[in-house]
């Protein structure tokens, strides 16, 4: 599965937590949330839509760990299951609901299908 491909090196490249979900336990200060937003498929070649939200106490702190997320996505093209990875967009995305400070960042992904 793509998203968790993306996550388990996220993991290994942040010094915050990232997930797949909002945490239900305590709520860290800093951490991101990886989503799914679409995929296509074709000759076991694939390509995913993935939002990248990093969540922090100021809106500084949000984008500083949006620019470290986009400083290792760059290098994700050295995951074998990995071909492409463009960033579509980049952008203040505060929760105005909750006014929690928040970054995103959306790429298109291509990699190989496992199946």
């Amino acid at each position: 599965m793509i998203e968790k491909i993306v996550l388990d090196y996220l993991n290994d490249c942040l010094d915050v937590p990232c997930y797949m979900e909002e945490p239900s336990d305590s709520i860290p200060d800093s951490y991101v949330i990886i989503e799914n937003t679409g995929m296509q498929s074709r000759y076991h070649m694939s390509t995913v839509t993935i939002a990248i939200q990093s969540y922090a106490k100021s809106l500084y702190d949000a984008a500083l760990l949006n620019q470290e997320i986009r400083k290792n996505m760059a290098n994700i093209l050295s995951l074998n299951e990995i071909y492409r990875c463009n960033l579509d967009s980049s952008y203040n995305f505060t929760d105005e609901t909750t006014s929690r400070y928040r970054y995103q960042a959306v790429y298109d992904i291509g990699f190989y299908d496992e199946f």
